[in-house]
């Protein structure tokens, strides 16, 4: 078997509760020259109940280097493009996460929202993005308690790989709740394949895009795979300690048009090793 079939298998027992066997089909694996063997192999031999964002340190090398990157330069010049183009005078970025995405956006542009909201749930991450935008009004929160706290409305309303760590159904009542009180509303998501999850394509499906994506980190791939990929991917696959629900681009569009937007525009924005990166613009 190859080392992807392995780790396929390795995948499928873990989804069925047997972390010995999991290990085991990890080893494997690794013995048929695979990177990401090795990281999972580690990863079970702990206890795993740490949450994805415990580790700083691991989120941070991730969203800094392999292909980020690139996605990130991409992301920030059309951003900076959108407010020059449309000169927003108020501007929401939700989960804005340390400003990797807003910050060099507002820095590139030429017109700077005299309103900014900056919304974060994880204080070491909102301290890093407040220091460099003291301008904003930072909010420690996540979207839902955001939007349920006043009614607040924005000219520009953006959301950078974000909106996928909320559940389906949260996420349909946060959209609804932006509808109203949005000029235009930006998405950068992930343009994921469609798989019954769980199936045998789906595991092989991940594996091989979370090989790719290890081998993106050199140096730092046992940081970010032990602080961040390797939870997340086992999240997908266990549905325990979940933090993303991605969807295909279509998708997105449907789910925004349910929400009331009626204009919604799906355009490429970069490749990545994990699925095409996208932005959905709505208004």
């Amino acid at each position: 078997m190859t080392s992807i079939e392995l780790l396929a298998d390795a995948l499928a027992a873990y989804r069925a509760g047997d972390r010995d066997q999991a290990a085991e089909l990890a080893a494997q694996a690794g013995l048929a020259g695979s990177s990401l063997a090795g990281e999972l192999r580690t990863y079970l031999a702990g206890d795993g109940s740490a949450s994805v964002y415990d580790q700083p340190s691991a989120f941070t090398a991730f969203i800094r280097g392999g292909g980020n990157v690139g996605l990130y330069r991409a992301l920030s010049t059309a951003l900076a493009t959108r407010y020059d183009d449309a000169k927003p005078e108020s501007l929401l970025d939700l989960g804005c996460g340390d400003g990797l995405a807003v910050v060099p956006a507002l820095e590139q542009a030429s017109h700077t929202p005299p309103r900014i909201d900056l919304v974060e749930p994880s204080a070491a991450l909102l301290e890093g993005v407040h220091e460099r935008v003291p301008s904003a009004t930072c909010w420690q929160s996540t979207a839902q308690e955001f939007l349920a706290r006043d009614d607040l409305g924005w000219d520009f309303v953006q959301s950078t790989f974000a909106l996928q760590s909320i559940e389906p159904e949260q996420r349909a009542e946060v959209l609804r709740a932006l509808q109203p009180r949005t000029g235009t509303l930006v998405l950068a998501e992930f343009d994921v394949p469609e798989y019954a999850e769980g199936s045998p394509e789906h595991l092989r499906s991940l594996v091989e895009r979370y090989e790719r994506g290890v081998a993106e980190y050199g140096d730092d791939a046992s940081l970010v795979a032990q602080g961040f990929l390797l939870p997340v991917l086992l999240g997908l696959v266990a549905g325990q300690e979940r933090t993303n629900w991605e969807q295909p681009a279509a998708a997105w569009a449907e789910q925004l048009k349910t929400a009331g937007f009626t204009e919604v525009v799906v355009e490429p924005l970069a490749d990545y090793w994990w699925s095409p990166a996208v932005l959905i613009t709505a208004c």
